[in-house]
């Protein structure tokens, strides 16, 4: 059993900046993987940022160069960092942790956030 509890979310102008927290308790011992998606009003879930248990890190292409994932182990605790931020980046952001083997997710360890919401006025 894990738990992610997110903080950070806002309301910021076009161009500026967010930090995003997810601290995550329980058996964390079996995630090498966490996440960050996003989900705007009547558009699917999207896949945002993963980072691994190596600190290997992949972005979706619409924000590659803007947000930056990364984790403090002792924290157990995940970070989006989000830069230059555009209307276009509003949305619910989720925090996800679960575990791959050899590229292939373990159905039974699949977690996720509450939510927090990101919006960008411009």
């Amino acid at each position: 059993q894990v738990q992610l509890v997110e903080s950070g979310g806002g309301l910021v102008q076009a161009g500026g900046s967010l930090r995003l927290s997810c601290a995550a308790s329980g058996n964390i011992f079996s995630i090498n993987a966490m996440a960050w998606y996003r989900q705007a009003p009547g558009k699917q879930r999207e896949l945002v940022a993963v980072i691994t248990s190596g600190l290997s890190t992949n972005y979706t292409d619409s924000v590659k160069g803007r947000f930056t994932i990364s984790r403090d182990n002792t924290k157990n605790t995940v970070y989006l960092q989000m830069n230059s931020l555009k209307p276009q980046d509003t949305a619910v952001y989720y925090c996800h942790a679960g575990r791959t083997i050899w590229g292939v997710p373990d159905p039974e360890s699949d977690y996720w956030g509450q939510g927090t919401q990101v919006t960008v006025s411009s």
